[in-house]
């Protein structure tokens, strides 16, 4: 039986009753209210009778991410009603990270993850669904779905919605574009090397359809990863979000999922395990991926009742060779992995050199191996065999030291320089170093700190994807470092470490910096170090004496937020977890 959630049998809720969880809410004489709202959405008796399925996703007009979602899911309904369930969209808030992007409402872009969990959860168990259907396809929806997904604990299946086709630069040039060159660009022209008319051109050209941003940025990367877990079918996340295939996918996985909901299929948290998660980081690793995954696999882990935080990430960062070559720090983008043979083609290739645990479950019921037998080889130019790695230890780095104890993140996929030494340039907030960096208010060699971002601090954790754009628009990203205890997007490239633990608004040595102090940083991999040069006694003295930053004062959401929002290391959760399951993953 299927009934993980369901009440003991009492009146209301017979013992010859099916093994549905749904049955909670229709069978029996005093279910006959709750029968009127069936009927009224449509249902017949036999559409009542079968288990009834959620089917979450984050469509709307609030993004090109989220734009062709619900078509999406309409044809996920029908997979679900041809294999013998009765579907049930659910729609879930979505904050899009580009329209919130160097201003104040991205504090609201990593809240969101945890308002999709709990949408998820209160929709599932409030409505007693029998298995979810989840579609995302922006940066904290991927994650969020997944989240409520592993907390519920039904069966169920997860659909990245694809990311967008690239645009064409215009003109002779003909390179492919995505919304990247836009911000870089925006760079060029404050430093006098773009004209104003060349940026229009590229933000006309940047994003032409529907769909995720194109590179391997947080919304692919978190697509990839979906595969690698087990709660999405492979070859699944790198089709494009405009591409007719996209409808049988949705209905095949639909069948699927029913399958698992009729047969007593495996659960997400039976699919979630440490084998899972070591094979989701691999994947991130080995396409240089998002430094967001950080945040959100431990979070995914939280929900599993497994202790997986940063540590853990950085062990199989650190081991897994980078063997695809996808943009912000290599050349390719999402359309030409899936024109290759999707991720399938990374998840095969670092199975068969034993960088991945192929005994690991999936949604089908199938292990990861047998899921992979019948994907293709490496095509040596997007994806390459590891023998032939673009590096040999991944595209991820967490670097550690007397700055950040808790440890902080650095993407170093197509990173020239590893090894940067130089004095602090402090700003209390993200608007302060915007306004210095847009008028070119520092210097080369400098290291840009931009604190009170964190999770608690900001609140909300704010990425800097506009700082450092700009940076490298005005032709510096190679000459300075940026170190901020706030987000990155999964476009930041450059010496850009974020994510550095203890935030300041927690009392961490990044509070303690000041304008001209030197800052040391080494990510070799014999190094991975982040340090300030200056004595612990010194760094006490310093944050004994600061004044606390208070910051605005925030009502509502993000005050309960701040309230409740656990560090970046542990995945920013906002709950402890149920200690009647929460465990030590073995």
């Amino acid at each position: 039986m299927n009934d993980h959630d369901a009440s003991p049998d009492t009146p209301d809720n017979p013992p010859d009753r099916p093994p549905f969880r749904s049955a909670t809410i229709r069978a029996g004489t005093i279910r006959a209210t709750t029968r009127s709202f069936l009927h009224a959405l449509g249902q017949d008796d036999e559409d009542i009778e079968r288990p009834h399925i959620g089917v979450f996703h984050t469509g709307g007009e609030m993004s090109p991410c989220n734009l062709n979602l619900r078509e999406q899911a309409q044809h996920a309904k029908t997979g679900i009603y041809a294999g013998g369930g009765t579907p049930h969209e659910c729609p879930v808030v979505s904050v899009s990270d580009g329209l919130t992007m160097a201003h104040s409402g991205m504090r609201f872009s990593l809240v969101s993850r945890e308002l999709i969990a709990d949408s998820v959860e209160a929709s599932t168990r409030g409505h007693q669904w029998d298995g979810i259907f989840a579609i995302g396809a922006c940066d904290k929806n991927l994650p969020g779905l997944m989240m409520g997904m592993v907390r519920c604990n039904v069966p169920g299946v997860f659909v990245h919605g694809g990311s967008a086709l690239p645009g064409q630069m215009p003109g002779p040039d003909g390179r492919d574009l995505n919304v990247v060159d836009t911000y870089e660009t925006i760079g060029q022209v404050l430093a006098g090397t773009a004209t104003p008319e060349a940026l229009d051109a590229m933000s006309r050209a940047c994003l032409p359809t529907a769909g995720a941003c194109a590179g391997q940025f947080t919304a692919n990367t978190m697509g990839m990863v979906s595969e690698a877990l087990g709660l999405a079918p492979i070859g699944s996340s790198m089709v494009p979000a405009v591409f007719s295939e996209r409808a049988p996918l949705m209905r095949r996985a639909a069948r699927q999922l029913m399958k698992a909901v009729l047969g007593d299929g495996p659960l997400p948290r039976d699919i979630v395990t440490r084998q899972a998660l070591e094979n989701a980081c691999a994947v991130v690793s080995a396409t240089g991926g998002s430094t967001n995954a950080a945040l959100h696999l431990p979070a995914i882990a939280h929900e599993a009742g497994i202790r997986f935080h940063l540590d853990d990430v950085a062990e199989v960062f650190a081991r897994t060779p980078l063997v695809a070559d996808l943009r912000p720090g290599g050349r390719y983008l999402a359309r030409d992995v899936f024109y290759i043979g999707g991720a399938g083609v990374i998840l095969r290739t670092l199975l068969e050199q034993g960088y991945l645990h192929g005994g690991a479950l999936t949604f089908t019921g199938r292990t990861l191996a047998e899921e992979l037998q019948g994907a293709a080889a490496p095509d040596g130019r997007v994806v390459r065999a590891p023998g032939d790695a673009v590096s040999a230890d991944g595209g991820l780095a967490v670097l550690k030291g007397n700055l950040c104890p808790d440890g902080a993140l650095l993407k170093t996929a197509g990173l020239g320089t590893l090894v940067f030494r130089g004095p602090a340039r402090v700003f209390e907030c993200e608007e302060h170093a915007q306004a210095a960096v847009q008028h070119r208010r520092y210097a080369a060699g400098d290291v840009i700190v931009i604190r009170n971002e964190g999770p608690r601090g900001s609140p909300g954790m704010r990425e800097m994807l506009g700082i450092t754009a700009l940076l490298y628009g005005q032709g510096m990203g190679d000459r300075v470092a940026l170190l901020t205890d706030g987000r990155f997007s999964g476009a930041t490239r450059g010496l850009c470490i974020g994510y550095a633990g203890p935030e300041a608004a927690d009392g961490g040595p990044i509070a303690a910096l000041r304008d001209g102090d030197m800052v040391a940083i080494d990510a070799r991999p014999a190094a991975r170090s982040i340090s300030v040069e200056l004595g612990d006694a010194d760094i006490a003295r310093r944050l004994a004496g600061r004044l606390e930053n208070t910051g605005v004062r925030l009502g509502g959401l993000l005050e309960k937020y701040a309230h409740t929002v656990r560090p970046a290391h542990q995945g920013a959760v906002t709950h402890s977890g149920a200690v009647t399951w929460l465990r030590d993953a073995s």
